[in-house]
């Protein structure tokens, strides 16, 4: 017999106990940064399976480094640009006293990814990189209820044929464990099926909570359709302006080793849900996160566990688009339009 599961309260990724996520983004601009804190540091790591991704700090998630645990995550717009939020991020953990120790200095460890959002309608004449406070921002503004869609990191996000977005979801496990997902799509692929109405992310859906369309009843669908955002972009896929980055967390006491692998299962549900994925041109990667602190998890728990992140991930990626809202200067438009 098939087990229930449900939806964390919020289906956010705050449902995973301990985690809070902020938001900060410039409309002008078109691009923003969405940080994720927890009430005290939490284990995770991180696996890059797209071809062109950029981040921070993220060699020292390998299993096998040093540092077990870390202070905050940072996703973020700005393509390079965008990693300086993880100094806002830093400057704000420093002031009230969180980081590694080492002798009298406390180090907040923050790792961070970032999208290419600076072809998308926004002004990017600045004199001073905006990422540094756009970063502090959205540590200070981190609580459990967060805004999805056009919003945060997916302020100027861009999918194939609409605009993308800051999605998230959770699932709660029958024996209570809850894991979410958190992402910004700004895919080279679709996350819809041709024709721009259903979702590839559909069979997984709960309740309506992306429109509640239904698979596609046609089949044999393998070619995508022409990407609309190469075609606004003017330029050809090989710019290499995409990238999709989640983050997939757990309450369960995962080891760093698990978390890694609890970051390697997810992206199933990211090729579920957008078509093409993890191509040369895009720098999709997930990290895999552990707020749980008491016993351990063996390998039957960890495989619904697991499996859980990867159908979370799907699910928030198609609630990302499915939020997206219309801002002037828009080069795509959103699901809705379509």
């Amino acid at each position: 017999m098939a087990v229930a599961y449900k939806t964390g309260p919020r289906n956010l990724i705050t449902d995973v106990a301990g985690l809070r996520v902020g938001n900060a983004q410039d409309d002008h601009i078109k691009t923003g940064t969405t940080v994720v804190i927890a009430d005290a540091p939490f284990t995770a790591s991180v696996h890059v399976m797209g071809g062109a991704p950029g981040t921070k700090e993220t060699d020292l998630l390998a299993p096998d480094k040093t540092v077990q645990q870390i202070d905050a995550l940072v996703l973020s717009g700005g393509s390079a640009f965008g990693l300086d939020a993880c100094s806002g991020v830093m400057d704000g953990l420093r002031a009230i006293g969180r980081g590694f120790a080492i002798g009298p200095m406390r180090i907040p460890i923050v790792p961070g990814a970032i999208i290419f959002d600076l072809i998308n309608g926004g002004a990017k004449d600045w004199d001073e990189n905006p990422y540094r406070a756009l970063g502090r921002a959205a540590l200070d503004a981190a609580r459990p209820d967060f805004a999805l869609g056009t919003a945060g990191a997916g302020t100027g996000a861009l999918a194939a044929m609409q605009k993308g977005g800051l999605g998230s979801a959770s699932l709660v496990l029958p024996d209570g464990t809850t894991v979410g997902a958190l992402v910004v799509v700004n895919a080279l692929g679709s996350v819809t099926t041709p024709g721009g109405r259903h979702f590839w992310a559909a069979p997984f859906e709960m309740g309506a909570e992306f429109g509640g369309a239904g698979p596609d009843p046609r089949g044999g669908m393998v070619s995508p359709e022409p990407s609309l955002k190469e075609q606004a972009m003017q330029m050809q896929a090989t710019g290499g302006a995409n990238t999709t980055i989640a983050i997939v967390a757990t309450d369960a006491p995962l080891t760093k080793v698990q978390c890694h692998r609890l970051a390697v299962t997810a992206h199933d549900g990211l090729a579920r849900a957008i078509v093409p994925s993890h191509t040369p041109l895009d720098g999709d990667l997930v990290f895999g996160v552990a707020t749980g602190s008491d016993g351990s998890v063996d390998t039957t728990a960890f495989r619904s566990i697991a499996a859980a992140g990867a159908v979370c991930l799907s699910r928030a990626i198609a609630r990302a688009v499915y939020a997206a809202t219309v801002a002037p200067g828009d080069i795509l438009p959103t699901y809705h339009q379509g």
